[in-house]
């Protein structure tokens, strides 16, 4: 099972997909990569219907998205937008609450299960000592893992976050790449866009590059990152070499 995008233009009156033909198989851990502007953060908006769709189709595990409910679409993505916002006067327990949300009534009566699943997500996230702590007082590292937590406790098959790593620093970069890694480990399909290639080709399996709203190039991070790709697609003359522990590829400017 796999999200399958035929076809795919959506976008804004100053900026369109270009028809994306696009796989991502379940169980994957992909990365968009791109220059700025070209198309990453629109095409995950509209694989997790903040975006309309304006011509093709998107299915997820064989069914049309668009086409449904978006409680139920809720149910399968769980979507965390770049910048995030902070709701106020809360703690962490309850924002990652805020998760079970697609799984209940409109009355929003916590179940038995509810509250399990976001004690699971606390205790995987690493937070649940600090559940009872406002948000407001969290470092900018931990804010970012509560609102993973919550797109945890979502219990969807696919999580897609639109750059996790930004405003954070390197530590909270690599906790914050690190968590997904497990989570997909565990057999979430994680999708994430990323604006460092050499982070994206340590965590990710599957690459898509973009360009210009297109679909460039896409495959493991060995097939897909070379010299002469980034200088297509960022404009820059580079070195491209393994890196001495993952062996994945580095990418330095000549």
């Amino acid at each position: 099972m796999s999200i399958v995008l035929s076809n795919v233009t959506s976008g804004y009156e100053e900026f369109s997909l270009q028809s994306i033909n696009l796989t991502i198989q379940k169980g994957s851990y992909a990365a968009l990569i791109g220059p700025n502007g070209c198309g990453k953060s629109t095409l995950l908006k509209t694989i997790g219907q903040i975006n309309k769709l304006n011509t093709g189709s998107i299915t997820v595990d064989g069914k049309e998205i668009h086409r449904l409910p978006a409680k139920t679409v809720a149910r399968q993505i769980a979507f965390l937008p770049q910048s995030p916002v902070v709701p106020t006067g809360i703690n962490v327990e309850q924002l990652v609450g805020y998760g079970r949300a697609p799984h209940q009534s409109i009355l929003g009566i916590r179940s038995r299960r509810d509250v399990e699943i976001v004690e699971e997500a606390l205790h995987t996230s690493g937070l649940y000592s600090f559940k009872d702590r406002a948000l407001k007082d969290l470092s900018g590292g931990q804010r970012q893992r509560a609102f993973i937590a919550m797109c945890l406790a979502q219990d969807t098959p696919y999580i897609m976050l639109d750059e996790p790593t930004s405003y954070l620093d390197i530590r909270y970069q690599y906790e914050t790449l690190d968590l997904l890694q497990q989570l997909n480990s565990q057999g979430r399909t994680v999708v994430v866009v990323l604006h460092d290639i050499a982070q994206a080709s340590r965590y990710a399996d599957h690459l898509i590059v973009m360009r210009n709203g297109a679909l460039f190039a896409e495959g493991t991070p060995h097939d897909v990152v070379s010299p002469s790709l980034v200088s297509s697609v960022y404009e820059i003359a580079t070195n491209v070499y393994a890196d001495p522990v993952s062996q994945t590829p580095v990418v330095t400017p000549v």
